[in-house]
């Protein structure tokens, strides 16, 4: 959703990676997009991803966005997956503050809200977390740049070991509530997380098939991003997965 504005650190190549991970499976993928004034039943994918950008982006879609309210109400009531980054995440909620001070009220499908930091703080770095969606337990490796201070959520991600979080102190991070995932994770997401990857596959995939477990994938050689994880480990004092 919003392909060509919300874009901040390169999310969108998070739907790169999950293009790369389906073909290597023989799982057929169709990437689509939906921009501002396109006509688009959203109940109709399997899952939909909204990035994140700056305030000037996000105020210049919500009209479109609210307009689409419904809808979107709509997919998820028929198990279409929701996967948002930061800005996405804070439209989901009740209302987001821009650094301006100006109030954006949002799609208010949960009662999280996101506020703007004192004296245009911000939350900067890289964060990892301990996260735990459904059967998966996994620890979660992103970077984090958000002044909004998100609070109120219910259902968080995880617990944050190191970085901030939704907020300044918060101790935990992001949203999930097992039909919408929720992080302030860049860089993107999905290539340092393998796993988080495969498991986005699957809750798209259990939409048709709801009987699919992530444990019916094949297997891919993730060295590789297991190796530069490890790495991050080591260097925060971390244990790593097991």
């Amino acid at each position: 959703m919003y392909h060509d504005i919300m874009d901040l650190y390169g999310d969108k190549g998070n739907m790169l990676v999950l293009s790369k991970r389906c073909k290597d499976r023989g799982i057929p993928f169709e990437l689509d997009t939906c921009g501002i004034g396109e006509e688009k039943d959203l109940s109709s994918y399997d899952l939909l991803f909204f990035g994140g950008g700056a305030d000037k982006e996000q105020l210049s879609l919500i009209p479109d966005l609210l307009s689409r309210k419904e809808n979107i109400a709509k997919a998820i009531d028929e198990k279409t997956f929701v996967l948002l980054i930061c800005g996405g995440y804070q439209m989901f909620g009740k209302y987001y503050v821009a650094a301006d001070g100006s109030k954006i009220e949002c799609l208010g499908f949960y009662d999280y809200r996101t506020e703007t930091g004192a004296e245009g703080s911000r939350c900067i770095g890289n964060i990892v977390i301990d996260a735990q969606l459904d059967d998966l337990h996994t620890k979660m490796v992103g970077f984090e740049n958000h002044g909004g201070q998100t609070v109120g959520v219910d259902h968080p991600l995880g617990k944050v070991l190191y970085g901030c979080g939704n907020s300044f102190d918060a101790g935990w991070e992001g949203f999930y509530d097992g039909k919408v995932l929720g992080t302030y994770l860049h860089g993107p997401l999905l290539p340092k997380n393998p796993k988080i990857a495969d498991f986005v596959i699957t809750k798209a995939l259990q939409k048709k098939d709801p009987g699919f477990q992530m444990s019916d994938l094949q297997p891919l050689d993730d060295t590789l991003e297991n190796s530069a994880r490890e790495a991050l480990f080591k260097r925060f004092e971390i244990e790593g997965d097991k």
